[in-house]
């Protein structure tokens, strides 16, 4: 086996181990429950067409409280009601 060929099967593994390591990371940070991770309040799942496809483990959420929007796994849902002092009104 020639020397580039080696180099070149080496350089790959440890491109491919670095992207594989860094998913695995940023899935053990975010949060396993239905909370947002800025307020703590409950978030709505957001239907997402082609993330429920390719990731099912992962779900969209959005924070009636904050207006945070991002990925949480799937876990447990809080026995809570969403309630909120402000009303979400149509405007037109």
């Amino acid at each position: 086996m020639s020397d580039a060929a080696i180099f070149a099967t080496v350089f790959v593994s440890i491109f491919v181990l670095r992207i594989v390591a860094a998913t695995l990371v940023f899935y053990w940070i975010l949060p396993d429950s239905d909370r947002c991770p800025n307020c703590n309040a409950v978030t709505l799942r957001v239907q997402s067409r082609g993330l429920g496809k390719w990731m099912p483990w992962l779900r969209s959420s959005w924070c009636i409280e904050c207006g945070w929007s991002g990925m949480l796994r799937s876990g447990p849902v809080s026995e809570t009601s969403v309630t909120s002092d402000k009303t979400l009104t149509r405007q037109r």
